[in-house]
């Protein structure tokens, strides 16, 4: 081989296929997606079989997705999720494709948001004999009829490909009946999981017959407790996991769920079960001390006794959500905290929770406590900082994710605690603290001042301030001042760590910080590893923040910036040639942004999936058609009210 000088060259030798693997598998999956791009060698090699564990592919039911589903046949194993499959001959096409090519490869199904047919549905299921996992959630056009699975001859052929399905997802099934559900489970011997999440279980009450449900026979309405218990019965040596959330569960209900003979719980998820009491849990804790996660979150008439009774029987718990139990207060926290296998707590709206129980649990030295991984205190608006700054030096070594969203009394001292001490955190949500400022951010705070309640001017009843005093400044009309550059060289040389200490974060949600400006988020927001970002409201944030987030956050998938008056097509201009990953954008309600901003994601953005350019005045119709022409993976585009001059009411 000869250069255009006549001299020989050497060819540098294409590295082993082996030794391309092992390099890959340093990399996230994000970034194996891009190295593949290289060459085929290296596409090649992040098709190993190392890289395509807990893989999911999903796609929309279409003639194109007839050729994703023949080159899938080269995997062993593979999990796929369909969706917007109908009973038209394309989605019949599909299915009878995945049965014939990928057949007893199929390790896991779901069928989203589609409307098939039993007969399609019949023709697919006897060739996946591997299946471990189904989920026909919403699936109504199955069960509308009544008459899915009546033939025996269909049972026997689904039994046959069934008999080693593990996990069973029906939630929201608006026509589940005892004879659908016994035809269906029947032909699943050896259920672990099971999910009934939303569907219309009669627990107590038959309103069709008009007396106690499931007494007689079984319905061809409606799903009982009864027909539920004998499930539980029969399958009670596998079943493991259970999910009854957003149904009327009632507490005897619960009992008779909890004292089915020889049934052993793991996990058990009761979200939005309004009708639960105290006593009901009590009674679950009692004759389920196995649980290991529970998920008991808008459960309105639960308070701190079940907190305590969850602490005292269920000693092996690891994840526990008690979100949205507004009658829980800070009682029977600290104890909590004593169960050393606690990993993750759910604690968001529960309004009266200060984290001062938390504190008090974490500090016992009596014995083991909780290393808890992930804590949501979202809407806890009595959390203060002086309790927060001894959280995060107390779960400093273990803690992953924390959302602190409304937390409303928090400060920047809170921040630097988290900058300081969470170094290990890869979820940050401080959305809506308005109190949060561009110093909490760069790690400069300023000495606070004691309110010793004589800080400012007093006036009495009768006269008021007559002009002798300049009344305080209230918080509503300061406005954020920008650091300028002298004065950020100068601060950071004091105080503690900025936000860009955590550089393992993942995720941050900045939304309605008011307080925020440039001055930080240039400075501060410096994440290589970052895929989630929200700087939604605010208003002081200009194109320099958008560029530099574009500049030195190049992993990012989902970007909020709606109600950022201060962003223009000049900003995008500048941060979307290094954004090639973006998947999700939010620009709604961004006045300055115009259809050149739709034509350079239609040049970088290639990936992108969902766009919001709702009230853009400046956004056309025009452009929005040509961009979802353009991008291939693009599935939604919200774009209400654009090209509106004016969206003020008039008369």
């Amino acid at each position: 081989m000869e250069d255009s000088d006549g001299e020989e060259l050497t060819e540098t030798p294409a590295l082993p296929l082996e030794i391309i693997v092992y390099i890959l598998s340093f990399l996230r999956a994000s970034d194996r997606k891009e190295a593949a791009l290289v060459c085929c060698s290296w596409y090649h090699a992040s098709q190993d079989l190392r890289f395509q564990k807990d893989v999911t592919f999903s796609f929309p039911a279409s003639a194109s997705s007839l050729a994703l589903v023949r080159g899938l046949a080269r995997l062993p194993r593979c999990s796929l999720k369909i969706s917007q499959l109908d009973g038209f001959s394309v989605s019949r096409s599909l299915l009878l494709e995945v049965g014939a090519v990928l057949g007893p490869r199929v390790d896991s199904l779901a069928l989203p948001g589609s409307s098939i047919t039993e007969a399609s549905l019949l023709a697919l299921l006897p060739r996946l004999t591997s299946l471990r996992r189904l989920d026909i959630r919403g699936l109504d056009s199955l069960f509308m009829s009544g008459a899915f699975l009546s033939r025996e001859e269909h049972r026997r052929q689904v039994r046959v490909a069934l008999s080693g399905l593990e996990e069973l997802d029906l939630s929201d099934l608006r026509y589940l009946s005892d004879l659908t559900f016994n035809r269906l489970t029947g032909c699943t011997p050896r259920l672990r999981r099971l999910s009934l999440a939303g569907c219309h279980i009669a627990f107590e009450f038959d309103p069709y017959r008009g007396r106690p449900a499931g007494t007689v026979a079984d319905s061809s309405a409606l799903l009982s407790l009864r027909n539920l218990r004998r499930l539980l019965t029969e399958q009670s040596s596998s079943l493991k996991a259970l999910d009854l959330s957003r149904t009327s569960i009632t507490p005897e209900s619960l009992r008779i769920v909890a004292q089915v003979q020889d049934l052993v719980l793991e996990e058990l998820h009761l979200q939005g079960c309004k009708e639960l009491t105290d006593y009901s849990v009590e009674v679950l804790v009692k004759h389920q001390p196995g649980l290991l996660k529970l998920d008991l979150s808008g459960c309105t008439e639960l308070s701190s006794r079940t907190v305590q009774a969850v602490a005292r029987g269920l000693r092996s718990l690891t994840h526990l959500s008690l979100s949205r139990d507004s009658k829980i207060t800070e009682k029977g926290l600290a104890e909590l905290l004593s169960v050393s296998s606690l990993v993750s707590l759910g604690l968001s709206g529960c309004l009266h929770s200060s984290g001062a129980e938390l504190e008090e649990g974490l500090k016992a030295s009596t014995a083991a406590t909780a290393q808890l991984e992930l804590l949501h205190l979202s809407g806890c608006t009595n959390l203060q900082d002086r309790a927060l700054l001894s959280l995060t030096q107390l779960l400093g070594g273990s803690l992953r994710e924390l959302d602190l969203t409304l937390c409303l009394s928090l400060t920047d001292l809170s921040v630097c605690a988290i900058a300081t001490h969470l170094q290990k955190l890869e979820v940050l949500r401080l959305g809506w603290c308005k109190e949060v400022t561009d110093r909490g951010l760069l790690g400069t705070v300023q000495e606070s001042r004691c309110e010793t309640g004589d800080g400012g001017p007093r006036f009495t009843r009768t006269f008021g301030n007559m002009g002798f005093f300049e009344p305080p400044r209230m918080p509503f009309e300061e406005r954020p001042r920008p650091v300028s550059r002298d004065e950020l060289q100068r601060l950071e040389r004091r105080h503690g760590a900025s936000l860009s200490a955590l550089r393992r974060l993942t995720e941050l949600d900045l939304s309605a910080c008011s307080k925020l400006s440039d001055g930080s988020i240039t400075q501060v927001v410096h994440f290589p590893d970052l895929q989630r970002l929200s700087l939604s409201m605010l208003p002081e944030i200009t194109d320099a923040s958008l560029a530099s987030v574009g500049r030195r956050c190049r992993s990012l998938t989902g970007l909020q910036l709606s109600h950022c008056p201060g962003i223009t097509d000049r900003g995008v201009a500048q941060a979307v040639p290094y954004l090639r990953r973006l998947q999700h954008l939010s620009l709604s309600c961004c006045d300055n942004i115009t259809d050149r901003t739709l034509h350079l994601l239609m040049q970088h953005c290639r990936r992108l999936k969902t766009l919001d350019v709702s009230m853009c005045k400046n956004i056309s119709v025009t452009a929005v058609d040509l961009l979802q022409s353009q991008l291939p993976f693009l599935e939604n585009v919200h774009h209400k009210f654009i090209g509106v001059a004016d969206l003020s009411l008039t008369d």
